[in-house]
């Protein structure tokens, strides 16, 4: 199979392909390569290549929804025994994964034949995708342009049609802003229908959940059925769909009621084009027939990315703390942006995380009554559009005073000189809607409905309550029909 034959298809219709013999999973997967060592070079978004792995699973026998389809892991908490496992960290360099999580088994057992895992932030801690480990994964719309993170690695390598769908996981967004960024579909699933083991219970206190990056709302729905139901780890057995998502997909969505808003305590004012990609959405949305209206944004947006970026610090210091004494490594094998969020997570008390978990209940109720009048919620996924590579490093005073601090534990200071505020809004103004859904643990979508002026990519995000997974997948395939987004593959020109 040429190129340009595999980038007409997404991952069902290769699927299709090879279920009815007119191209063999061994074809796929050398045309998977072939693209991959086209763009790679430009993009990196591949940082690992698992070929014995990938030619044994290729030679035969695969079933399931996707057999046969080329598929790449994130390289983050989705292990699979005997490959590389790095979850973008120097610590981890040249580390193979002992066992394979039940997400990564569930994909097998679909039939993917999954040959690299792609490029992440250390620890998925950013918006973006800059590991000390691997160098930055870039934008195949525009190479000087971040895909977003932190599973930009996968949107990128969708993007430039790698593969038409990727492994992704989602924390504080890491699903639906790189989707965002590179014209892509990305669906975060609510709180505990995706598992997590059977290592971790609830990752990254519940806020975390895997998924996929794809081209089309077939495959996110597809991929999705694949994934959901409980294992021995799960904490709890969330309800499950009444029947296949993908099923589900040519069901009307109804009238909806969906209030929109650009609005954000982050921002002095919103950025024109996510003004725009928001607009001309609700305009395509009445066109629909559905009701729309303009909105105060629902939830004190500014408390809860504090208590969002509280979480964050102290599970970075509690992984900082278990990688140092499993390891013996010391704090060179972390980047200085990491060192100096697990130190603001050493400083956090009992008291200050706990109240943080209690608020949480107000931003969930703050969400639930909004939705008691509303079906969804409607906002740019990005606070602007990509941004460029490299444009959030944090300064090299700032990093060579936080090295200091760390090195002498008085990073007390930082806090009281306010400069790690500044960095924290910075980051977060970028992407300042997506956390909403994290904290409260609902469904989100990132949906490819605007292009800048520039030609670059502006998702707009959906957030629905819990278990409307099929009512935002009906609502994008609709949209999907109405205005589709198979926009020509960047980077094509390198085939």
């Amino acid at each position: 199979m040429d190129v340009e034959e595999y980038l007409r298809h997404d991952g069902l219709g290769l699927a299709e392909l090879v279920a009815s013999g007119q191209v063999s999973a061994r074809e796929l997967l050398d045309t998977a390569r072939n693209r991959a060592r086209a763009v790679n070079p430009v993009i990196n978004a591949v940082v690992a290549w698992l070929d014995e792995h990938a030619d044994l699973r290729a030679s035969g026998g695969l079933s399931g929804p996707f057999a046969g389809v080329p598929f790449l892991l994130k390289d983050l908490h989705q292990n699979l025994a005997g490959t590389p496992s790095s979850d973008g960290c120097r610590a981890f360099a040249g580390r193979t994964a002992s066992g394979t999580d039940t997400v990564v088994r569930r994909w097998l057992d679909a039939g993917l034949v999954v040959f690299g895992k792609t490029n992440t932030p250390e620890f998925g801690s950013k918006g973006i995708t800059e590991p000390a480990l691997f160098g930055p994964a870039r934008n195949p719309w525009d190479p000087q342009r971040t895909p977003g993170g932190s599973s930009g690695g996968s949107a990128a390598a969708v993007a430039a049609g790698i593969v038409p769908v990727a492994a992704a996981s989602d924390g504080g967004g890491s699903i639906r802003i790189p989707a965002a960024c590179t014209g892509l579909v990305g669906l975060k699933a609510g709180r505990g229908l995706v598992p997590a083991g059977p290592v971790e219970s609830e990752p990254l206190n519940g806020l975390a959940t895997n998924g996929v990056i794809s081209r089309t709302v077939r495959d996110s729905a597809a991929m999705l059925d694949v994934l959901v139901g409980p294992e021995p780890m799960s904490p709890f057995v969330a309800a499950l769909p009444d029947r296949p998502l993908a099923d589900q997909l040519d069901d009307a969505p109804g009238t909806l009621r969906i209030g929109y808003t650009t609005r954000c305590a982050l921002r002095e004012k919103p950025h024109p084009e996510a003004v725009r990609a928001v607009e001309r959405s609700a305009e395509l949305l009445t066109e629909l027939g559905h009701e729309v209206e303009e909105v105060e944004p629902p939830h004190d947006d500014r408390q809860l990315g504090k208590d969002f970026l509280l979480v964050w610090f102290v599970h970075q210091a509690v992984e900082i703390a278990r990688i140092k004494r499993e390891t013996g490594c010391g704090d060179d094998s972390f980047e200085p942006d990491t060192l100096m969020m697990g130190a603001l997570g050493e400083l956090t008390g009992a008291t200050e995380l706990s109240q943080a978990q209690e608020r949480r209940r107000e931003h969930i109720a703050a969400l639930a009554g909004f939705h008691s009048r509303y079906d969804l919620l409607m906002t740019p996924s990005l606070g602007e559009p990509p941004i460029e590579v490299g444009s959030l490093d944090t300064p090299a005073a700032l990093q060579t005073m936080s090295k200091l601090l760390v090195r002498t534990r008085t990073t007390r200071v930082l806090r009281l000189l306010g400069l790690v505020d500044q960095i924290v809004e910075k980051n977060l103004a970028w992407v300042p809607y997506t956390q909403l859904a994290n904290i409260t643990g609902r469904p989100a979508i990132s949906l490819p409905l605007h292009r800048t002026e520039a030609g670059l990519p502006l998702g707009v995000q959906f957030v629905g309550p819990l278990q409307s997974e099929a009512l935002l997948l009906r609502l994008a395939r609709q949209l999907e029909v109405a205005a589709p987004w198979q926009h020509p593959t960047p980077l094509r020109d390198l085939s």
